[in-house]
């Protein structure tokens, strides 16, 4: 018996596969089989697919069996890393899939890859859509922010995954526009928590630093959740890490940054744009990642040179 065009996307439109299975990818995929979706997942690390396979995910070991696992019109969702990985995932899978087929890229993409990729797959006739994800470890339980880009034309078919993922079905997510808008939105929303915790850390510091007054910043920070205009979800978790620990002597100064931060920057740079608090909350990173402070040091013997101010010497 043949069956229907209908009875095909009927089936399809309630599983997906799931490439990357990582803290985010992992959880998104349980979130996912939660709502009653049947989910094919690969990663590759395999375990990380298997202790998926025992909450009822079905485990692939390799791109083709993953997509030989899914009923056509099929969508494949990636959750990797930027780069790559991405790339080289991407070009496997142009193989792999057929007309009609929709891939998401949910990682933290490059808005302008977003484009190239849709571009070069449309020619091939599958969909592309990019999707800025928010909500880190914490989204399994409260749910993710989504904001997608696609064609028109796969809207439907992205409303229901929107719909499982975010906080609520009519909350936390939306079509931000053609492809490359989820990533870029995304990309500026890293951005904005750059400054936002920038701003939160230098005022906790400065009251730090009054050690006359020997204010409790755990009580403090517990405080100023509830009725401040400054109580937001990065407060609520200052405040809960501070309550255990507010020496921090056992954390190094050292912050990462993620390519979102950057790419936001050269955008502005690009547009013409000023976003003074995004770029120096960028620059405070960058100095938190350098070991040798020669710049410091530099200063330091100027200061010696031209004044005859004394060098602390280690």
């Amino acid at each position: 018996m043949t069956v229907s065009t209908w009875e095909r996307f009927r089936l399809s439109s309630m599983e997906i596969a799931f490439i990357g299975l990582g803290r985010m990818g992992g959880n998104m995929a349980r979130r996912l089989m939660r709502s009653g979706f049947r989910v094919v997942g690969y990663d590759h690390n395999p375990t990380a697919a298997q202790a998926l396979a025992a909450e009822g995910l079905v485990a692939a070991a390799s791109l083709s069996e993953l997509v030989g696992q899914l009923s056509a019109p099929r969508t494949v969702w990636l959750m990797l890393p930027a780069g790559e990985i991405t790339e080289a995932t991407l070009n496997t899978l142009s193989t792999l899939l057929a007309p009609g087929d929709l891939l998401i890229d949910g990682g933290n993409a490059y808005y302008k890859d977003s484009q190239r990729r849709a571009a070069a797959l449309a020619e091939k006739g599958i969909q592309f859509a990019d999707v800025g994800v928010s909500g880190g470890v914490w989204g399994l339980e409260n749910g993710y922010g989504l904001m997608y880009g696609s064609p028109e034309a796969v809207e439907g078919r992205l409303e229901p995954l929107m719909k499982a993922l975010a906080p609520a079905p009519d909350k936390g997510w939306l079509r931000a526009g053609p492809v490359g808008a989820g990533h870029f939105t995304k990309m500026v929303h890293n951005g904005i928590e750059y400054g936002m915790m920038q701003a939160l850390a230098e005022g906790l510091n400065l009251i730090h630093h009054k050690r006359d007054l020997n204010v409790d910043l755990a009580a403090l920070t517990e405080a100023w959740r509830y009725g401040t205009v400054i109580r937001s979800w990065l407060l609520d978790l200052t405040a809960q890490y501070l309550a255990s620990d507010q020496s921090l002597e056992r954390i190094a100064p050292v912050v990462e940054d993620s390519g979102e931060g950057r790419w936001t920057v050269l955008e502005a740079i690009e547009l013409g744009v000023p976003i003074p608090v995004i770029t120096q909350s960028l620059y405070t990173r960058f100095e938190s990642q350098d070991p040798e402070d020669y710049d410091e040091r530099l200063l330091a013997i100027m200061r010696k040179m031209f004044g005859g101010h004394a060098v602390t010497k280690l």
